[in-house]
């Protein structure tokens, strides 16, 4: 695998010399180059592309003097090829934000070397290895205080619970303020569908369906889950593809 180029952005230079330090030492990076607000950041990165040697990451401070971090994040995801975006922060407040731009993590200072390794671990992978079937996707979930980010690659459904959604994984359950058609857009290329108002499903956890004098049902796991009518049809043809496409030779 290359080694990675990454910016670190920050407008305390304490802080930025500190997440230098150990975005240098982790082996997966090759290059870090650093700024000290948004402006300067865009500068460097356009002088990046323009040299055909474009940055792969950047790790973005939020509240800094000038253009935010969450400024910068949303214009960095309008880039033709946008580079993976982490925030590297003291608040806790904006990792719904961090949601919305598609941050690969979310990091709270002061930044432990393990967290820093999850985080570019998160980013080489995204970088250099596409998954099958999709993109994986990260949502941020609170834990007694604590926020950490769980893979839709880890999800088995999801429920709809008004403007909130609650992602079952095989560990547990996590309620998030994000709404279920929020979810099954950002979510279709993971390989999730819409099987009723209130339910997305990974496909690839399906083992049964079953249809009985007109009503439909998924089973995941222990779980059995209506389909409605208006998305049975789509989803019986769908599993019998990805059923004919995965028979041997």
């Amino acid at each position: 695998m290359a080694q990675l180029r990454v910016l670190a952005v920050d407008d305390e230079l304490p802080a930025l010399e500190d997440l230098s330090y150990l975005l240098r030492a982790d082996p997966r990076i090759g290059e870090v180059a650093t700024a000290r607000d948004g402006a300067a950041a865009l500068r460097l990165l356009d002088r990046a592309i323009a040299e055909g040697r474009p940055i792969d990451a950047v790790f973005l401070d939020i509240r800094m003097r000038g253009l935010d971090g969450v400024v910068l994040g949303r214009l960095l995801s309008r880039f033709a090829n946008p580079p993976r975006v982490v925030f590297v922060t003291a608040y806790e407040e904006h990792a719904i934000e961090a949601f919305e731009i598609k941050a690969e993590d979310y990091l709270l200072k002061p930044v432990r070397p393990e967290r820093l390794a999850e985080a570019i671990r998160r980013v080489a992978v995204s970088a250099e290895v596409p998954v099958e079937g999709g993109e994986s996707d990260t949502i941020p979930v609170e834990l007694g205080g604590v926020t950490r980010f769980v893979s839709s690659a880890d999800v088995v459904y999801v429920e709809a619970h008004g403007d909130y959604a609650r992602l079952h994984t095989p560990t547990g359950s996590h309620l998030v303020r994000i709404p279920l058609a929020t979810l099954e857009e950002r979510w279709a290329s993971a390989g999730f569908v819409r099987v009723h108002r209130s339910h997305l499903v990974a496909v690839k956890h399906i083992e049964e369906l079953h249809i009985d004098s007109g009503r439909c049902t998924v089973r995941v796991g222990e779980t059995e889950i209506p389909v409605s009518r208006r998305h049975t049809r789509e989803l019986r043809d769908l599993l019998v593809r990805r059923a004919r496409r995965g028979r041997p030779e």
